[in-house]
């Protein structure tokens, strides 16, 4: 499944406080440009208590803390509703491929097998934004459960329902429950499943891979980037089961490792993960994942899981499988690897390396192409060496004539996605410092060892077809406002800081 250019174009998100809005930038993705008023006629004598508009749906502003919000998540919010949107038209075509496979006598499409519309549970509610907005603005939605296990959070989401009319009241059913056992007490039940809490998600995922219909769809924010992106390997380690890695691709590595987490999770419940979309944003990553049943394919998940070993001189990083296949009676299996073939010390600089993992070495994307795990930054490469920059098209191209693919990446605007070894980036950079030489600098620096060793081929950075990274727009945007990250958690007060303007 792959979502449509179109849903990223059709335009800016209408969001507004009903007090005048500061007029900075607001450069959001946006899946629905229309914002009309909610069609409750009693919304009008609520007094003058502070609305909040996001995309078609109003809510009041709870202005105590106590009951959730948080602004900075509207693109959170807008990309789930395209992903919805999208499931649901795949489903549309699941379904009617059963249909023509089943032909027009067969009875095996029994009533219960018809196509219903798909059930929403949002667990971990709040204000009820992101259910209502799921049920007001997503056509083909089927009922959208709001739990939470707040009372205020409840009273507020029923408040914010009834405020949205009658398309609101009709599909969004507020429950007030623990949403573990929620999810437990209610197992295939729901077609999508919403996790967006405060932190992290790991004390969720277990019941929440039971909770999703074969087939179905989780989507699973996590915000303690701190632990993830490898400030605190050991807090990694005890709630999602990997030790992350320092790095430009510290981001991508956190994808990773959610990931990972989430299929151990599933396979312990003969179900596994298929990932749609991955995406790291501001001060977060969200992950959407299929999950599908089968006890046979759960055995090969060690194959898509690896451990990443990095150099500690020059960064450079290989990743091992847990698993290999190996043939047996005609059928392949997946059984433990053969022990690491690296060298103890890295052949570019001479360093040792440091273990991270385990985390997915699959695709993170719904899509065809190869998609290599993690990425080389540019500027670290010149940053070891000393050397001058080239242009990310030059590079490119270079990779390119070596035979080899190369794309970039949304979470660096100089990353490198390759499929390359480490061994050919480095001879591509080694004729690159040929061409533009550098001052020799003694001692035993990491970049001193790597441009000590000849280039095995000769590099060629003519201009290749694909290669051009020019863009007419900026493709990483500034924050649309000040202050713009994680919210105060519900129950505390926001605190306000006075600005000193000594000089």
């Amino acid at each position: 499944m792959t979502l449509s250019l179109g849903l990223l174009r059709s335009g800016l998100l209408n969001r507004r406080i009903n007090q005048p809005a500061n007029q900075v930038l607001r450069l959001h993705l946006a899946f629905s440009s229309a914002s009309p008023s909610p069609s409750d006629p009693s919304a009008a004598a609520a007094g003058p208590q502070t609305t909040i508009r996001e995309g078609k749906v109003e809510i009041f502003l709870d202005e105590s803390n106590s009951v959730f919000y948080n602004k900075t998540q509207v693109n959170n919010r807008d990309i789930s509703i395209a992903v919805l949107r999208s499931f649901i038209l795949k489903r549309h075509e699941e379904y009617a491929a059963r249909s023509r496979k089943a032909g027009p006598g067969d009875t095996t499409l029994s009533a219960q097998a018809k196509y219903k519309e798909p059930k929403v549970l949002e667990a971990l509610a709040a204000s009820g934004l992101r259910a209502i907005r799921y049920a007001v603005e997503v056509d083909g939605i089927g009922e959208v459960t709001a739990v939470d296990n707040n009372e205020a959070a409840v009273e507020a989401c029923k408040k914010n329902i009834q405020h949205n009319g009658s398309l609101a009241s009709s599909k969004v059913v507020p429950h007030h429950a623990d949403a573990r056992v929620y999810m437990l007490t209610h197992p295939k039940e729901f077609d999508v499943v919403d996790l967006d809490p405060y932190g992290s998600p790991a004390a969720f995922l277990d019941s929440a891979v039971q909770c999703v219909a074969d087939g179905g769809i989780l989507m699973c924010s996590a915000t303690d980037m701190a632990v993830l992106a490898g400030g605190n390997a050991e807090v990694c380690f005890s709630k999602y089961g990997s030790y992350p890695l320092r790095g430009k691709h510290c981001h991508e590595m956190a994808l990773r490792i959610l990931l990972a987490c989430i299929e151990s999770h599933a396979i312990r419940h003969k179900r596994y993960i298929v990932p749609i979309i991955s995406v790291h944003m501001d001060f977060y990553i969200r992950v959407f994942v299929r999950i599908f049943t089968s006890a046979s394919t759960v055995k090969s998940s060690p194959l898509k899981l690896a451990h990443v070993y990095q150099c500690t001189g020059c960064n450079s990083f290989y990743l091992q499988n847990i698993g290999r296949i190996h043939s047996k009676d005609k059928e392949n299996i997946a059984v433990p690897n053969f022990r690491l073939t690296l060298p103890e010390v890295c052949s570019e600089c001479g360093h040792q390396f440091v273990m991270g993992g385990p985390l997915w070495s699959y695709p993170i994307h719904d899509k065809e192409l190869l998609e290599a795990p993690l990425f080389v930054s540019l500027h670290n490469l010149c940053a070891i060496l000393k050397c001058t920059t080239p242009t990310m098209v030059m590079l490119q191209c270079a990779i390119r004539n070596a035979g080899y693919q190369v794309s970039g990446s949304h979470v660096d605007p100089l990353a490198l996605k390759t499929d390359a070894p480490m061994s050919v980036i480095w001879d591509i950079m080694r004729c690159w410092v040929k061409l533009h030489p550098v001052k020799h600098r003694p001692g035993n620096h990491p970049g001193n060892v790597i441009l000590s060793q000849e280039p095995k081929f000769q590099a060629k950075f003519s201009r290749v077809l694909g290669a051009s990274v020019t863009r007419k727009r900026a493709r990483f945007m500034p924050n649309p406002e000040k202050y713009w990250g994680p919210g105060t958690k519900a129950g505390r007060n926001p605190r306000t800081f006075q600005m000193d303007n000594r000089n």
